[in-house]
């Protein structure tokens, strides 16, 4: 990680690639970004793509951040400039069971999320549910990350592929010698 100052978190919904980028960013003392907050207005209206590309285009021209993920409309631009993607690629059990639970406790208590929107249980049974997109992602996310390990047209990509592997990724970055 030495020198390395801009980094992609990139995995499938429910990975955990915000609770990463967070605990990774402190590790690192590096600011990241949280893209659902980049990308939802209120109300759950998304903003526009074009407004999107100029929001990461800004980001990803600093010197150094972290993105939680990347969405396809941008996904250049952060690739053009990261130094690093770090995938979270886990069997389907751990992703959909992370993210059945976060989703059921966010309906229950009605913790606000992205710019104070909020999942309900209407949202999480519907054809547009985070839910249902993934399982429509799944295999294109995963198919994404295992080709870009030998793609040397994008950033080195460190693998990681279940919760201990990770935890054990981001424990040697706290050791002496890390920076």
């Amino acid at each position: 990680m030495r020198g390395i100052r801009r980094i992609v978190i990139y995995g499938v919904t429910g990975s955990g690639k915000t609770t990463l980028a967070s605990r990774l960013g402190a590790t690192v003392g590096i600011r990241w970004h949280e893209v659902d907050n980049l990308t939802w207005e209120p109300g759950w209206v998304g903003v526009p793509a074009d407004e999107q590309r100029r929001r990461f285009e800004e980001i990803c021209a600093g010197d150094e951040w972290i993105l939680d993920t990347a969405y396809s409309s941008w996904l250049d631009l952060a690739l053009g400039r990261a130094q690093l993607i770090v995938a979270l690629d886990y069997p389907r059990w751990v992703s959909l069971s992370r993210l059945v639970r976060r989703t059921l406790a966010r309906t229950l208590d009605g913790r606000p999320i992205c710019n104070g929107n909020r999942e309900t249980l209407r949202q999480a049974f519907s054809p547009d549910s985070i839910v249902a997109f993934h399982f429509r992602s799944f295999q294109h996310k995963r198919t994404r990350v295992r080709a870009w390990e030998t793609d040397e047209s994008v950033p080195p990509v460190v693998r990681l592929r279940s919760p201990r592997h990770t935890r054990a990724w981001l424990a040697t970055l706290r050791e002496p010698g890390h920076s």
